[in-house]
């Protein structure tokens, strides 16, 4: 069965087309930077690679290049779209509707978008990514993979906030937690290579970023809660803020409700620290003697340690960190700066160790450090496809 893993991020498309259940890869890629000057694309299969710059305004121009890639006629995959027999797609905010894997219909998709204001930089992408592959892979059977449902599993005193009881009962507010296709197949790794599944903090570094308690392999608390807002410094997202600054800004500053929210979501967290959303550009500048982008580094990690050290009191104990998606996996810059001055807690990196590039998972910590310190690449579209897979054959 050959099916295709479309992920749209906030500001990315990772998709992989599939051959389950050999899980068997026929071909790979990403478009990342969307919306910024010039976007990366990517293309790769067993015998060729594409890579390419080039301006990749939106998600809908994003996913005709890539159904472009996937059918060109010297270079690509399948030479007919009804090859696919499924569409598996990441979606972000799956509310208190779904806790499972599902078939997309009309009634799944209005509810997707009912939930644009609590997710407003990805269940729109997520959204878009689905209509245009409905158009472009019509015989294929398109299927939800929600991000709140591995965070199910947390308990009632984590999940809920400390509001009227009747905002959760009447109107489901509380925390649902994010990033779960990746905290759940990183988290199944780390437990399989430490032959130990008890005690668990999972890092996921990417433009968004949260992380997640996990003991005997379930989530018992994460940092994102009501939308992927909250939590960590990000991309574009302040993260953990005082409530009260919004209405400061709206009451004193003469801001409207929308325009906070925009600063909030697409005017903050690393961008606004330091005008660069890419923590690469941020690595770069603060090597150059930027203070800005040098404070903006410290900060990130500094909130990171602070929930390192809350989730090992939460998980009485720790085994493991694990560090993961594209800032987790590949800046060793961040790795340490999360790491130092860790030892009270048996975190202790090896400067060489974690210098190493490597597509598989592998141990960063010293020798006899107490907690081991791993960095697992996360792999959501296979997740994606595995969950895909199973629901069309059950």
């Amino acid at each position: 069965m050959k099916i295709l893993i479309i992920n749209s991020g906030s500001s990315s498309i990772k998709y992989q087309l599939m051959v389950m259940p050999e899980n068997e890869v026929i071909c790979s890629g990403m478009i990342d930077r969307i919306g910024l000057e010039t976007s990366n694309v990517t293309f790769k299969t067993a015998v060729n690679s594409l890579e390419e710059m080039i301006a990749i305004p939106n998600h809908k121009v994003g996913l005709q290049k890539v159904a472009n890639m996937l059918l060109d006629a010297e270079k690509g995959v399948i030479k007919s779209t009804s090859e696919i027999a499924a569409v598996g797609h990441r979606v972000v905010h799956g509310g208190s509707d779904f806790s499972d894997t599902v078939k997309i219909d009309e009634k799944v998709k209005a509810k997707i978008k009912q939930l644009f204001e609590l997710a407003p930089l990805h269940n729109p992408a997520n959204l878009e990514g689905i209509n245009v592959a409905e158009e472009i892979f019509s015989s294929a059977e398109q299927i939800a993979v929600f991000d709140t449902a591995f965070h199910q599993t947390m308990p009632e005193v984590a999940y809920k906030y400390a509001i009227p009881n009747y905002l959760l009962t009447e109107n489901k507010v509380r925390v649902y937690g994010f990033h779960g296709t990746s905290h759940k197949y990183v988290s199944e790794k780390a437990i399989n290579y430490l032959k130990d599944n008890s005690k668990i903090i999972t890092i996921h570094l990417g433009n968004g970023c949260s992380m997640a308690a996990i003991k005997d392999g379930k989530c018992i608390d994460t940092t994102m809660g009501f939308s992927p807002s909250n939590g960590l410094i990000m991309g574009t997202r302040a993260g953990d803020i005082d409530q009260s600054v919004i209405f400061y800004m709206i009451k004193n500053l003469g801001y409207t409700p929308d325009e906070v929210n925009a600063v909030l979501l697409k005017q903050s967290g690393m961008l606004g620290l330091t005008g660069y959303s890419d923590l690469r550009d941020i690595e770069a500048e603060a090597e150059k003697g930027n203070k800005e982008c040098q404070l903006a580094l410290l900060m990130n990690a500094y909130r990171i340690k602070k929930t390192i050290g809350a989730y090992a009191a939460a998980l009485n104990g720790l085994n493991a960190i694990v560090f993961t998606a594209g800032i987790g996996e590949n800046s060793s810059y961040m790795r340490n700066l999360v790491c130092t001055d860790m030892d009270y807690l048996g975190i202790e990196i090896d400067a060489s160790k974690n210098q190493v590039r490597s597509k598989e998972i592998r141990e960063i910590n010293k020798e006899n450090a107490i907690v081991k310190v791993l960095v697992v690449p996360t792999d959501e579209e296979y997740e994606i496809a595995n969950q895909v897979f199973h629901l069309l054959k059950n």
